[in-house]
């Protein structure tokens, strides 16, 4: 299993905006995907202008298959990408797992 995680700061006021694409988002894009274990967003309530995305792929074949599909590439790689101030990705290797 490959686990990311993407600490997103946006651009200041695009919180709701953001907030509405990654609904738009979730169930043309993982929600429709094979590989795609879960897929999360998750806002920060004392910290405004930011979200968490905690993504959980079978293999990385699986996550290239998300990055590469047409919802990817119309709403996180281009307008999404317009609202935010840096892209950080983060891979992880599950320890314990419940």
């Amino acid at each position: 299993m490959l686990a990311k995680v993407f600490p997103i700061p946006l651009k200041p006021g695009k919180q709701a905006e953001a907030e509405q694409l990654v609904h738009e988002f979730a169930p043309l894009g993982p929600g429709q995907e094979d590989g795609t274990v879960s897929f999360r967003v998750y806002r920060d309530p004392a910290k405004p202008d930011y979200l968490l995305f905690v993504e959980h792929f079978a293999d990385q074949a699986a996550y290239d298959a998300h990055t590469g599909s047409a919802a990817y590439q119309k709403l996180i790689a281009g307008q999404f990408a317009d609202l935010i101030t840096e892209f950080v990705e983060i891979d992880h290797e599950l320890v314990v797992g419940l």
